[in-house]
């Protein structure tokens, strides 16, 4: 019944190439506050201020002032934490030589 409802509706399933590039596109410009990374169960700070951009298919983490992760979109899982605050993002990073990185983008506050 869920799938039927889904279709109707017109939702994208989150796994789908055209959902990542949508999601990717909503992160585009997006000003960052801070960053962590998770480490052996603890949030670490990775950077601070910087912002989202998407370029030639790629999704580029800036916080400071260097590339902290540069993932292809079409393999990127970008969620949204329930507050609406920032964003998780997993995928292999290209600046790691597509080493499996998990980072956490709280946004810059600001209102849609």
């Amino acid at each position: 019944m869920g799938g039927f409802l889904n279709r109707f509706f017109g939702r994208k399933k989150e796994e789908s190439v055209t959902f990542r590039r949508e999601r990717a596109a909503e992160l585009h410009g997006m000003a960052i506050r801070y960053v962590t990374e998770r480490i052996d169960g603890e949030d670490l700070v990775a950077g601070r201020g910087g912002c989202l951009s998407v370029r030639n298919g790629e999704l580029i983490l800036l916080s400071s002032e260097k590339i902290l992760f540069r993932a292809n979109v079409d393999m990127l899982d970008a969620s949204r934490l329930m507050s609406g605050d920032g964003v998780v993002l997993t995928a292999p990073n290209l600046e790691e030589d597509g080493k499996m990185r998990t980072y956490t983008a709280h946004f810059v506050y600001h209102r849609k």
